[in-house]
């Protein structure tokens, strides 16, 4: 069993929803507010950038080898520089929530075919894509009740990925053409619902727990290893990151103790390492 994270230090206050945490090498922590709008990123001194302005609905960051944000929305796009490219946009989704990047750079995303705000309109499954190019991109599975955080085990082979609205987390085997095999549930959330997902060199599977006011990892064979206790109720993301890796990043859409303060970004440290995050190369 890993040993327990310090005390969270408070770095980030005052806005909507904290969404796709991701840190870069120069230790720079990027971040969105699906609500309000916009990408932004956190210098190591605690100044905020705008990295894309008034984009709603960002719910998945990843860094891109050229540069630039890859993020989610209404379609998947490269940002840079205050340029968009346009990576992936089907006519029949509406939609797209987190993702993450395999280690060949291709992004995974999970598809959203309902507005998760609303009560109104059916709440249809969504999909699991991988982007391999400019516009092209394979269906890998379906069925996702609500599709939310993604991982992938240290070796590759365990794709992991977040349905907040079975409350499961969801593992499938990779295949070496690709392919997922195998679906089962990896774990059940024990507090709230499964949203965010980062997972650590030896297997942990952490998963921001949105309503139950905690994060909470899970050994590599699904049992239960522990909670860490989050001053907010809707825990909606979270991270590895730092130059170790061991930073792990807590971002949320309230604080319970200070409810002024609104959405935030906690930090606290583990002792054991995040997996690497590959930078996008789509």
């Amino acid at each position: 069993m890993a040993k327990a994270p310090e005390q969270l230090e408070t770095l980030v206050s005052g806005y909507g929803l904290i969404e796709g945490p991701r840190v870069d090498a120069e230790n720079r922590l990027y971040f969105s507010d699906v609500v309000r709008g916009g990408v932004y990123r956190r210098t190591p001194e605690g100044r905020i950038e705008t990295i894309v302005p008034k984009r709603r609905g960002v719910g998945g960051i990843a860094l891109h080898e050229a540069g630039g944000v890859v993020v989610t929305g209404r379609n998947v796009c490269h940002v840079r520089e205050g340029e968009s490219r346009i990576l992936f946009d089907p006519a029949d989704t509406p939609g797209f929530n987190d993702l993450f990047t395999d280690g060949q750079g291709r992004v995974l995303v999970g598809s959203m075919r309902f507005d998760p705000f609303s009560s109104e309109g059916s709440r249809d499954p969504g999909e699991l894509y991988r982007i391999e190019a400019e516009g092209r991109a394979t269906l890998l599975y379906d069925d996702v009740g609500m599709a939310n955080g993604i991982g992938l085990s240290p070796d590759g082979r365990l794709l992991y990925q977040n349905d907040s609205a079975r409350n499961e987390i969801l593992v499938h085997d990779v295949a070496e053409d690709g392919r997922c095999l195998h679906r089962r549930v990896f774990a059940r959330a024990e507090r709230g619902s499964p949203d965010g997902l980062a997972v650590d060199e030896q297997g942990g599977v952490w998963i921001a727990a949105h309503g139950g006011g905690c994060v909470t990892r899970y050994s590599p064979d699904g049992a239960l290893d522990r909670h860490v206790e989050v001053p907010a109720r809707l825990v909606t993301s979270l991270c590895l990151g730092g130059p170790d890796r061991r930073d792990l990043y807590v971002v949320t859409a309230d604080n319970r103790d200070a409810p002024g303060l609104g959405g935030c970004i906690f930090r606290t440290r583990t002792d054991v390492p995040g997996v690497p995050v590959a930078l996008a190369r789509v």
